[in-house]
Parts: structure tokens; sequence; C-alpha cells
């Protein structure tokens, strides 16, 4: 099949899955830079959005009789139909792709599709915030400009780490402490121990539950059914 870029909705996830708890512990994260950008596709009448359920995808190859059966499957289940903003630009993933995803969570997070597919799922777990500052922080370690870099790194603070924000991230009194001692000196590493322990929270804690989850499983045996009917 030829690859495409994904601008079609996906159920959110049933009510059987757990709330996001918190853990703790190390991990290394990731350095590859991640790039984010707002998919439009142009014979599309939806709006400016991206999800994951390429079955779904008005611009896909997909008939249209896939597209209903699984519509109406969202509704019987009281599912919403989610579309998620400023997703990153990137190709239908390959079976083999997804299967690497069950590997590590280094493999799925190094994977622009499988961030997307995950985001998808912290959305359903009202998570997806650790999603987005994990981002946010891979885009600020490759900005060089001084001025820019202390107006995201004020950015990123008042929206993922004041307490006063409805996306604050689930921290220690520890790396609280060491992100304000940095913030009287901005610079790209400024969040360095804070995207450590986001990373490790969503390593231990959601990474497990999105593998068994109906978004991974349903997306996996969509693709595979498409690879062996092409």
């Amino acid at each position: 099949m030829t690859d495409m870029l994904y601008t079609g909705p996906i159920p959110a996830e049933g009510e059987g899955e757990l709330a996001m708890g918190v853990g703790r512990g190390e991990s290394s994260p990731l350095s590859e830079p991640v790039g984010q950008s707002l998919n439009t596709t142009k014979n599309s009448q939806r709006p400016s959005a991206c999800c994951f359920c390429w079955c779904c995808c008005c611009s896909c190859s997909w008939n249209e009789d896939e597209r209903r059966r699984r519509t109406r499957k969202r509704i019987s289940q009281d599912n919403k139909m989610e579309t998620i903003p400023n997703c990153e630009a990137c190709t239908k993933p390959s079976v083999e792709e997804m299967q690497l995803w069950s590997q590590s969570f280094d493999k799925l997070m190094r994977n622009p599709a499988g961030r997307n597919v995950f985001r998808e799922f912290l959305r359903t777990e009202y998570s997806e915030e650790n999603m987005l500052f994990w981002l946010a922080c891979e885009d600020l370690k490759q900005e060089m400009n001084k001025n820019i870099i202390e107006e995201k790194v004020r950015s990123i603070y008042e929206d993922y780490i004041s307490i006063l924000s409805p996306k604050e991230v689930s921290l220690d009194a520890r790396v609280r402490e060491v992100i304000n001692r940095k913030m009287e000196e901005p610079t790209p590493q400024t969040f360095e121990d804070a995207q450590l322990q986001i990373y490790t929270l969503m390593h231990r804690d959601s990474y497990p539950r999105f593998l068994s989850s109906n978004i991974y499983k349903s997306l996996f045996h969509s693709n595979s059914r498409s690879s062996s009917e092409s």
C-alpha cells in the first residue's frame, strides 16, 4: 500500500481502561529531534486535525463499508470520535513497524506514527499532557536562539509545570526545585530532569496498558488485514 498522511478519527478507549497512575523511576530519554506539525487534507471537509485510525480516513484507499462499520461500532460503545490538534506528520505505519512498538517503549517513542497513536491512547486516560510536555521539551532542545529559548521555557513552565495550569504534569518536589533554579537562566536543558521523570512515568505506567488497549489492537489488526489483501 502507498504511504499516505492520515487525517481520520479514531475511537476513544473503552470505559474498562484504568486511569493513569503515578510511577517513578529512571530511564533514558530519547534525543532524536521531534518536529510537530498539523496535517491537512486537500480534498477533505474535515477540520484541520489528524488522528490515527487510517481505516476511517476519507483520503485513504480503504473502502467506505469498513468506515461505516467501525463508525456504527463506536456509536454502539458510546465512545466519542476523537481528533487531535497539532499531531505529527507521518505516513501510515506498516505492520512491521507496529510490531516494533510492542518490543520496547523506546521504539514506540522514536516513531512519529507510534507517538501519535500513543498520544491518542493517553487522551483516553486524561493524561495527554505527559506526551505534550515531552514533545515540547524535545522541541526546546533543538532551539539555538537565546530569546526564543527564554520564551519557550516560560511557555512550557506555564503550560505544564505551574500548579495553576490544567495541564500540569506530575513531578516530585526535588525535580520542581531543580526547575525553579534553572528558570533563573533558561537553557534548552531546563526541563531535562522533568522530561526524564515523565518519560519514565509513561513507560512504566501507560505503555503496558497501551499495548493491551483497543486502540492499538484494532489498528494492528486492521493494518494486518489490509496488508494481506494488498
